[in-house]
């Protein structure tokens, strides 16, 4: 064999090590890390035969501003931290007076300081933001249904940040946005 090849083959085995170095240590690492200040949660709501699940991951206020500073308005936000916030629901719902049907979304905002952009997205994404940027992974050709939800002002401030899913009847729910001094409700009907 050749010298050339020798060292071709010492370079492509040493990336191939790197590779799997970063797949199966590294990145858990740093996923368990992220996970351990941001811990994943999942609200679901059951009644009947409606199942709606909504999964992110909440991150804690730690002394800081949140929206308008930490969370800057009028921008696409992941809705959480770490990956993308996603949806599902089992039936289709009314928001909005638009119809949002059956499936998997991931979620997203757009805060504002009187109201919010609420997406509901086709695409799966892998992560929340773009390494590059720091930006919204969010592709707005895939946006299923996109509502808007008055903000309103708590009296209490909430240290993490929380999605629910609130049943003010049997086919009418809340879906409740609260972190720091911000709530935000989102009526749905299920059809």
């Amino acid at each position: 064999m050749n010298k050339l090849v020798k060292i071709s083959l010492k370079i492509l085995g040493a990336l191939i090590v790197l590779t799997l170095l970063f797949y199966f240590v590294i990145g858990p690492i740093m996923r368990t890390s992220t996970k351990k200040h941001s811990p994943e949660v999942v609200e679901t709501y059951d009644n009947n035969t409606t199942h709606i699940e909504v999964f992110y991951c909440s991150p804690s206020k730690k002394g800081r501003t949140i929206f308008g500073e930490l969370v800057p308005y009028g921008e696409v936000w992941r809705t959480g931290a770490n990956e993308a916030s996603t949806f599902t629901t089992n039936k289709d719902l009314t928001i909005d007076g638009k119809t949002l049907p059956a499936g998997k979304y991931t979620l997203w905002t757009i805060p504002g300081e009187e109201s919010w952009q609420i997406i509901f997205n086709e695409k799966m994404y892998g992560w929340g933001v773009r390494f590059q940027d720091g930006k919204a992974m969010r592709e707005t050709e895939h946006d299923a249904l996109v509502a808007t939800a008055t903000v309103s002002k708590s009296i209490t401030v909430q240290e993490n940040f929380s999605i629910n899913l609130l049943e003010t009847s049997p086919t009418d729910l809340v879906l409740m946005f609260a972190w720091d001094n911000v709530t935000v409700p989102l009526q749905m009907k299920i059809n």
